[in-house]
């Protein structure tokens, strides 16, 4: 679903990856990890903007803007809390990439966002204001609203940041019933080591301008290594 080959990547003057390749397959929850200043946002934004990229079998330079949206949905580190948008209009804003030029809502989109809501257990807040969500509600509402989105594949940075140890761990299953109940891709940075060992099929480890991706038994080994010096 995803394959980036042998790409160089810089921040500014700054070369953050060389030489680096990622091949993700539907149905495999990788976890993306390095020390902080990595270059873990930088290559997750390169996911989505450069061309080399194949995305779904296709060049990313092929694909048109609505096309991207509907084949890779993205959680960012940005935490939306706008007095008077409740839940289910944010969940909502996933469908956008199907709705007319008005943003109108069918009863197939407003089926598709409930179960999105429902996904991560948050129907019992449906109606609530989004600025009165805690850091882990408001994280599960922005996860169900690349949900709601319906693409295959999902890109999400440090979605565990900020939030208690037991939260962590449950985002952390809620990605892998992602993807390997509705066989999606889910490709998440984080500094949550402990919580994603156990649900991970693989990591992604940038070390030193270098992309390693190894299964999860063996990154155990070369994370212990490398946070350790």
């Amino acid at each position: 679903m995803i394959h980036l080959d042998n790409i160089s990547l810089s921040y500014g003057s700054r070369t953050i990856l060389r030489d680096a390749s990622l091949h993700l397959a539907a149905g495999e929850l990788c976890a993306l990890v390095g020390r902080n200043g990595a270059g873990k946002s930088t290559l997750l934004k390169a996911l989505t903007s450069r061309g080399d990229v194949r995305i779904a079998g296709a060049p990313l330079a092929e694909l048109s803007a609505e096309k991207r949206a509907q084949t890779v949905a993205i959680v960012t580190t940005e935490r939306i809390r706008i007095e008077n948008l409740r839940v289910e209009e944010l969940v909502a804003m996933g469908r956008a990439p199907y709705t007319n030029w008005v943003g109108h809502l069918q009863d197939i989109d407003r089926e598709i966002v409930g179960k999105a809501i429902e996904a991560v257990g948050m129907s019992s807040f449906v109606g609530r204001d989004t600025s009165s969500l805690s850091d882990g509600e408001l994280q599960r509402v922005m996860i169900a609203r690349a949900i709601a989105q319906q693409t295959p594949i999902i890109l999400l940075d440090e979605p565990t940041a900020f939030l208690d140890i037991p939260t962590r761990f449950e985002v952390c299953r809620l990605l892998a019933d992602l993807a390997h109940k509705e066989g999606k891709t889910v490709l998440f940075s984080t500094h949550d080591i402990d919580a994603a060992i156990p649900v991970c099929d693989s990591f992604a480890i940038i070390e030193q301008e270098r992309l390693s991706q190894l299964p999860t038994a063996e990154a155990i080994i070369e994370i212990e290594r490398i946070f350790k010096q």
